[in-house]
Parts: structure tokens; C-alpha cells; sequence
């Protein structure tokens, strides 16, 4: 079943949307959740409820692209999660890593963001900058810290070296640095 006709069943309030949406994306979810909780148990349990919150959000949603807007709820979902166990010490996933990459230049210590309306302002500036990218870039940069990929798989989607892509992806965090440096973020 193609996307179109899934995001129909969705706005028909048919059940067997989820159905046919688990049988899509499922794996495609569970990966990504994964990656970010490092825990079978709770990557399956964001799984279902990422089809709670497409249920919930089509309509009045209709997305242009399903997988993506399954993906965004999925790494949402996945990402409260793992705040909840940092909270509890817990978690040994793939964004710990992540993070701490972004961490150089996303903000300085001491300073953190705050204010909701600069967060989205920072938010949309990334989002122009990582779609300023040549494609391969871009791909790395949305693999890498976006659906929180191992540096192995990417390295692997590229035909490329691990310590390449690493040293792509500390280039292109020194542009965002500068990018962001130059738009008065940091």
C-alpha cells in the first residue's frame, strides 16, 4: 500500500491504517528508536506509541512525507524517553555521543537557550544551513544528528571510511559553528 492511500485510511479513521503503517515503517521506527534508547523493550514500546500520536495527528495533519513525519514523531517520542531515564541514570543509546558532538557547537557553557522563541529561531537557522549543504553533507549531517546514526552505518550508506566521515562531519560542525556564530547565536 502506498503512503497516499495509508495517510487516507488515517483520515477515514480506518484501524487499518495502523496496521499498514506498522507493516511499513515499523522496523524503519524501531531502528531509530533504538539508536537513540539502546533498549529492544522501550524502542518497541515508542514504536506503538508513535502509531498513537500519527492517529492522533492525521487529521488534522495530512503529511507530504509519511516516513519523515514518522520519523519525527518517532525521535520525539524516543527523545522524551531517554530524558526520563537520564533522569533515572539509565540509557546507553547512540545520542549521548550525538550530543555531546553538538555540544561544541551549539552553545557555550553556561549559556543555554532558553527562551522558546530563540529556540525556534536557532531551530529554523540550523534547518537553512544543513539544507544549504551540498547533498553528501547534508545527508551526513540530517544521518548523523538527526535519525542518530552510528558513524559505522553512515560510513557504510557512503562507501566511506569511519575517521572520513568523522572528519566530514567535525568539518561541516565547524561550519555550523561559524554559521551560527555569524548569525549572532553564539
Amino acid at each position: 500500500m502506498d503512503d497516499l492511500q495509508i495517510i487516507q485510511l488515517y483520515w477515514d479513521r480506518d484501524p487499518e491504517a495502523i496496521a499498514q503503517t506498522h507493516q511499513k515503517y515499523g522496523p524503519y521506527c524501531f531502528t531509530l528508536a533504538h539508536r537513540i534508547l539502546a533498549s529492544r523493550e522501550d524502542a518497541e514500546e515508542c514504536v506503538n506509541d508513535t502509531w498513537l500520536h500519527a492517529w492522533n495527528g492525521m487529521p488534522p495533519h495530512r503529511p507530504n512525507v509519511l516516513r519523515l513525519f514518522l520519523a519525527k514523531i518517532t525521535r520525539r517520542v524516543a527523545l522524551n524517553r531517554w530524558k526520563a531515564s537520564q533522569a533515572q541514570k539509565r540509557g546507553q543509546g547512540e545520542l549521548p555521543l550525538v550530543l555531546e558532538e553538538l555540544a561544541q557547537c551549539l552553545a557555550q557553557e553556561g549559556d543555554p537557550v532558553t527562551d522558546a522563541a530563540v529556540a525556534r529561531e536557532l531551530g529554523e537557522c540550523v534547518r537553512a544551513f544543513v539544507r544549504a549543504l551540498p547533498a553528501r553533507e547534508g545527508d551526513l549531517f540530517a544521518r548523523r544528528y538527526f535519525f542518530t546514526e552510528p558513524l559505522e552505518d553512515i560510513a557504510g550508506a557512503w562507501g566511506l571510511s569511519v575517521n572520513h566521515t568523522a572528519v566530514l562531519l567535525y568539518r561541516t560542525r565547524q561550519k555550523l559553528k561559524d554559521h551560527l556564530a555569524k548569525e549572532g547565536y553564539l
